[in-house]
């Protein structure tokens, strides 16, 4: 069996396409919310540009990717952001579950709203909304985490604590 090879800066088509998706993610779900007011919308855009600067902060300051090309697209906007952390930082971290909720909460926020705005005043359309959203906030992200980017990513080969816990073997 031969080894997959991992990449130093990934082909820039790796994060032009996950930045896609997220993007388009965080339009459908405002989209979505646009129901309860621009207020809403404009705290749920904010939310979501807070969860994408968490991540630049506590994580991709550490990140073998740090300044290159990642297969997410934060690698190379981390620099304007934050400096250069400590590589045996980021292989030490533990995380769990519990530290993805914020991620999750880009998509479950939007899927919720969208739900509670259908009850109120059905519309096919929104509920296409929350069909897409579903598809390229869970099901789109986790191809391109697990097909993709954490495929063929140097970090996980140093170690990853995202890899570690999306590898834990189920007991039982």
């Amino acid at each position: 069996m031969s080894k997959i090879k991992s990449y130093r800066n990934f082909p820039l088509y790796f994060p032009i396409i996950a930045i896609l998706i997220s993007i388009l993610s965080y339009i459908i779900g405002a989209a979505i919310l646009i129901g309860f007011g621009f207020t809403i919308v404009f705290l749920y855009l904010t939310y979501c540009f807070g969860v994408e600067l968490f991540v630049v902060f506590r994580s991709c300051k550490d990140c073998y990717y740090y300044g290159k090309i990642c297969g997410l697209g934060k690698g190379k906007i981390a620099p304007l952001f934050v400096k250069k952390g400590d590589l045996n930082k980021f292989v030490k971290k533990k995380i769990s579950w519990y530290d993805l909720i914020p991620d999750f909460l880009v998509g479950i926020i939007p899927i919720v709203g969208g739900i509670i705005l259908s009850i109120l005043d059905f519309s096919l359309i929104r509920i296409g909304m929350i069909v897409l959203l579903v598809i390229l906030a869970f099901i789109g992200t986790a191809v391109i985490r697990g097909s993709f980017a954490c495929k063929y990513c140097k970090q996980r080969e140093i170690g990853c604590p995202a890899e570690k816990l999306f590898s834990k073997k189920k007991s039982g």
